[in-house]
């Protein structure tokens, strides 16, 4: 008898993050978005009680026993190989970030809970080499999309941070919860789906970390977008892309950034911005600059705390 959909995402206010419910939601999801045909499996166009790819098709493509892979999907992969995993993320067609997460949900490191609980510090030289750039907006963003320090431009073009209190200085916060990023951002809904795919991300790394637990208890409770973001599953990483931004002093600005990780902490990147040489956009980031002070309190500043 085949399964029926779960009707309840995992992460809901006042749940904690379950490691099993994750693993079984997020083998689900995928296993969803397949049809046979996608896959080189006939149709026989019998009726299907749920979308996507049956177990024991996706079992046969992936080489296991319909009971080993039923074991996996109700979120029991303590002993799972990672041979298996590769052949099951090959099955279900996943990205090279959605096979590290479903290796992170099966596989958890069992350092990661420490991990989750110390506090994120940035070293001084990484501070100062932000600082030195002039005309680029740069920060770096740690576990649960925490802001952790950043430089005059980035006040200047998304407001004064240090005017928040610290528990507010939260990617996902702002996005969903702040009228003046929505405003900010040109393609709110792609950065909105961006957040949300990078705390799934950090919910498999650390699924004991009650600080994300509250983080994502709060968000789904305050915003319907971010519960049906959430309950997509997705999960992405991007190093590199274009953002388009509606500044209140500049206007329009087209930026493109660039993500690193810090070698020596992989759970903080750090983010730069910069416009394309000559354009309408580098002039108005010099522009900002110039006014120094002022643009940072006058630009997308957060109320005052």
């Amino acid at each position: 008898m085949e399964e029926q959909p779960s009707q309840e995402p995992a992460g809901e206010a006042g749940r904690p993050l379950d490691r099993r419910a994750e693993l079984s939601e997020f083998l689900r999801s995928r296993r969803a978005r397949l049809k046979p045909e996608d896959v080189g499996l006939p149709d026989y166009g019998r009726h299907r009680r749920v979308p996507g790819l049956r177990r024991e098709e996706l079992a046969q493509l992936a080489g296991v026993s319909v009971a080993y892979y039923t074991r996996l999907e109700q979120g029991n992969g303590r002993n799972v190989s990672a041979e298996v995993l590769d052949s099951i993320a090959r099955a279900l067609r996943l990205t090279g970030a959605e096979h590290a997460h479903l290796t992170h949900l099966a596989k958890p490191k069992q350092h990661k809970k420490k991990a989750s609980a110390r506090p994120q510090q940035v070293r001084v030289a990484l501070q100062q080499l932000i600082d030195s750039f002039e005309n680029a907006p740069a920060y770096i963003v740690g576990r649960r999309s925490e802001i952790l320090v950043w430089n005059r431009m980035a006040a200047a073009v998304f407001g004064d941070w240090s005017q928040m209190p610290p528990q507010e200085r939260n990617w996902a916060r702002m996005v969903f919860l702040k009228p003046e990023y929505r405003e900010l951002f040109v393609e709110w809904d792609q950065k909105a789906s961006d957040m949300v795919s990078f705390l799934r991300m950090d919910a498999g790394c650390h699924p004991d970390d009650p600080r994300l637990s509250a983080l994502v208890g709060e968000l789904s409770v305050k915003s319907e977008e971010f519960r049906r973001l959430w309950a997509t599953h997705d999960v992405k990483e991007k190093s590199h892309g274009v953002k388009r931004l509606h500044h209140p002093l500049v206007g329009e600005l087209t930026l493109s950034f660039e993500s690193f990780k810090i070698v020596d902490d992989e759970e903080q990147s750090m983010v730069t911005y910069h416009a394309e040489p000559g354009s309408a956009s580098a002039e108005a980031l010099r522009l900002l600059a110039s006014w120094g002070a002022d643009a940072t309190r006058a630009g997308t500043a957060a109320p005052k705390a």
